[in-house]
């Protein structure tokens, strides 16, 4: 084998003063403003679709017993939709972040390291 192998580049390690500086940066609060804007209101309809699920379940046993086929009721559809949404979530996050978050992470990483 050849010995011509790539090096890691070196990144310098911040200090903790210049981690308290960015933190309190117009950059660090625009990324944290950008990722707060999908993760609280996706987090408040995940948890009030989740808690459907539970209210119904404990409340409406006759709705949730009903037969649509197939040997599946309502109550089994929604608990499988329960991991529907989340992959879907996660999926929409990935794509948010993506377009939103990482960039401005990245921006940030590379002034803090170099």
């Amino acid at each position: 084998m050849s010995g011509a192998t790539a090096s890691p580049s070196k990144r310098r390690e911040p200090s903790a003063d210049e981690f308290i500086a960015m933190q309190k940066s117009p950059q660090f609060t625009k990324l944290r403003s950008t990722y707060r804007k999908f993760t609280f209101p996706m987090t408040v309809a995940f948890m009030v679709w989740y808690l459907l699920y539970v209210v119904t379940a404990v409340f409406a046993h006759d709705f949730m017993a009903i037969e649509i086929g197939g040997g599946f009721n309502v109550g089994l559809v929604f608990g499988l939709l329960q991991f529907v949404t989340t992959f879907l979530i996660t999926w929409l996050y990935v794509q948010y972040a993506n377009k939103n978050i990482e960039h401005q992470a990245a921006a940030i990483r590379e002034e803090m390291e170099g």
